[in-house]
């Protein structure tokens, strides 16, 4: 006799352990990773190192404490390993080196700020690494307490990307390259501008320079999109620009034979329904630069997303060896695969393509094993190992094996359909756990961010927390959407609410075809862009019993003033500000459309949402309000734009139970 099994409840988010890097040893016989963790009773966020060897035995813990280490490199010897540690200060990280062996770990950095990126020189004797200082007058209060405790006078904001959600107000100090001894710890600063930052710092294979990306326009807050390549003396000194097309681009990498520098990026300014290609371009900058994925078609990108924090890395170009192909990550059609492509025929070839998602993945020296973090719709993420020439892959790592075990999550059903336009969409149905066909059951549609991500393969926590309610859950990618081309993110540039919410509404009428959907039962939700649509839906249709927006966006033409980055969007909308074309804005902001509402609606904001400010929610709370509309507001404080993913474990237990709460209130009968 089978034992019962249990159903996902919101306190699961105590239970899950999530993997967050996957870092192969030179010699491919071990993988460092951090593995993540929730103090229940304090409420804070730890990590700790774990090993496993790729060929046999249990993974075993290789740092202790409670306190975050993170990011593990090796020493291109496999001697040692680098971390970036929280053990000595909880509120400033630094460098570490620990010998693989065993042995204490060592502090290397002494630095004050925020380490952006780092890596090993080629011989193993420096780190390289992007930094920004914390600003003097900061320093000084941490070290005064008398200034401690009166705490910030004024801030003079000179400029216009002067916070960042999930970080506050950000310092007058920018990113600067840095190379840092790792013997004695000495740190050596390479570039300084008050207004430039360089980031993505990476060694050519002889060690004697260094390749960055850096916006050096007049002013970077407002052409964010013109980054350039640069390559600098490992020693300091004059740094060359390497010719490139205008555009966005990040993560520069020398190929192992120091002819080419491969990046991410695409060519144009706010363009953001482009696809990011691989390019490659001659390191000497004497040739021609070349768009090594343009025909076909594909985003490179981990655009698939979900609700628990860590897997959504994207991996910096990885050459082969023989520097004739470049290995990548591919957001397709509610997957993330492992690809590569030859800079000589520019063929993409599927390396990992199973229905999931490749998180952070690497080589061993002789790119003989690859090893690599891998979800998918039932499992939050674990390592796997696969042998480049036989392609047999085994999992290593188990952390939530027992665990998803004695769950009974319910069935999964994916699906094409028809949009409006004949256009092809792609759908998934989550049933809840003892589905029984027979019945009828109430819906609830979740709507995603972005808008240019995609739903997929990928567990979601929140929507089988939902389906164990009793909820049919069903959620799908409609135009705006990354994953299926570019024309079908393009759709809706400088059309937010048209083809998308046409796509959204042929879903649910494919769903309600379904025996089991009850048509009187129909809940709707989502954050961000979801919000926004949430939001579209209410002022539009009154086919939903219920609704819950989540730090949505309400008033376009508002934001463009409070969040940190919606003034950097306005090429999305028609490239005019809103006091030059106010109608475009306000035409696309649900706002305008409020006045039709009738649909019950919870509005769920963070109180540090610098994103969607606050006010975009408190826009349709009131809203509804003087309409005589059931809603209701909760704020969540300290909280940031990602509350969903990021934020505080009990704060993210208490916002599925006030769904749940709601969408009980109005689409359950009060016996279920």
């Amino acid at each position: 006799m089978s034992m019962q099994k249990n159903h996902t409840t919101a306190e699961d988010l105590y239970r899950i352990h999530l993997i967050s890097d996957c870092q192969i040893s030179p010699d491919g016989r071990h993988i460092v990773y951090p593995v993540n963790r929730v103090d229940k009773k304090t409420e804070k966020k730890y990590s700790n190192l774990w090993i496993v060897s790729t060929e046999k035995g249990p993974a075993q813990q290789f740092t202790y404490g409670d306190h975050s280490d993170t990011t593990p490199r090796w020493s291109p010897d496999g001697i040692k390993i680098a971390f970036i540690s929280t053990r000595d200060d909880e509120k400033q990280p630094q460098i570490y080196v620990i010998p693989f062996q065993g042995g204490e770990a060592r502090k290397v950095t002494d630095f004050k700020g925020t380490i952006d990126s780092y890596e090993w020189s080629p011989d193993g004797t420096k780190f390289v690494c992007s930094f920004r200082k914390k600003d003097k007058e900061e320093i000084e209060r941490e070290e005064d307490e008398q200034k401690k405790k009166l705490g910030v006078l004024s801030r003079h904001i000179t400029r216009v990307f002067y916070k960042e959600d999930g970080k506050g107000f950000l310092p007058k100090e920018r990113y600067h390259i840095w190379v840092i001894n790792v013997e004695t710890g000495e740190a050596t600063q390479l570039t300084d501008h008050e207004i430039y930052d360089e980031y993505g710092p990476s060694w050519s294979p002889d060690g004697k320079e260094i390749v960055f990306c850096s916006n050096r326009t007049e002013d970077p807050d407002l052409d964010p999109d013109v980054i350039d390549l640069f390559v600098i003396p490992a020693t300091g000194g004059d740094f060359r620009r390497i010719d490139t097309p205008v555009g966005p681009k990040g993560t520069p990498v020398f190929s192992p034979d120091g002819k080419w520098v491969a990046y991410f990026g695409y060519e144009g300014k706010g363009l953001t329904w482009k696809h990011t290609s691989v390019w490659v371009v001659p390191a000497d900058g004497s040739g021609k630069v070349h768009n090594l994925t343009e025909q076909a078609d594909i985003d490179v990108s981990t655009g698939t997303i979900n609700d628990l924090p860590g897997i959504l890395s994207l991996m910096p170009p990885t050459w082969s060896i023989n520097s004739q192909m470049v290995y990548f990550q591919v957001s397709h059609h509610g997957n993330t695969t492992l690809n590569s492509v030859s800079i000589s025929s520019t063929s993409v070839t599927p390396v990992v393509d199973d229905k999931g998602v490749v998180g952070p993945f690497t080589f061993d020296e002789t790119q003989s094993m690859l090893a690599y973090l891998y979800a998918d719709m039932k499992n939050p993420g674990e390592i796997w190992v696969r042998s480049v020439t036989t392609k047999s892959a085994r999992q290593v790592t188990h952390v939530n094996e027992e665990f998803f075990k004695s769950l009974d999550l319910g069935d999964v059903e994916e699906v094409w359909f028809k949009g409006p336009d004949d256009n092809d969409l792609q759908g998934w149905i989550i049933k809840p756990p003892e589905f029984d066909e027979s019945k009828k059951y109430p819906s609830i549609l979740e709507i995603h961010g972005g808008p240019r991500v995609q739903y997929g393969n990928f567990f979601m926590h929140e929507f089988f927390y939902l389906a164990a309610s009793g909820y049919v859950v069903y959620f799908c990618n409609p135009r705006g959407s990354k994953g299926y081309g570019e024309q079908h993110s393009k759709v809706i540039w400088n059309k937010w609410g048209t083809k998308d919410y046409d796509d959204l509404m042929a879903w649910v009428d494919f769903i309600e075809e379904k025996p089991y959907i009850d048509k009187e039962k129909r809940g709707v939700t989502g954050g961000s862009y979801g919000g926004y649509m949430t939001n579209w839906i209410i002022g539009h249709t009154n086919r939903f019993q219920a609704a819950v927006t989540q730090r949505s966006v309400s008033n376009l033409t508002s934001m463009y003033g409070s969040s940190d980055l919606n003034w950097s969007f306005q090429d999305e909308f028609g490239n005019e500000p809103p006091w030059e074309n106010v109608e475009n804005w306000w035409q696309q902001s649900p706002i305008k459309f409020i006045g039709n509402a009738q649909t019950p609606t919870l509005v769920i904001h963070s109180e540090q949402d610098l994103r969607a400010d606050r006010e975009q929610g408190e826009q349709i709370f009131v809203a509804l309000k003087r309409l005589n509309v059931d809603t209701e507001m909760v704020l969540f404080p300290e909280e940031p734009h990602g509350l969903s993913r990021e934020g505080r474990t009990d704060r993210r237990i208490e916002r599925l139970t006030h769904i749940k709460r709601w969408f009980d209130q109005y689409l359950k009968d009060r016996a279920e």
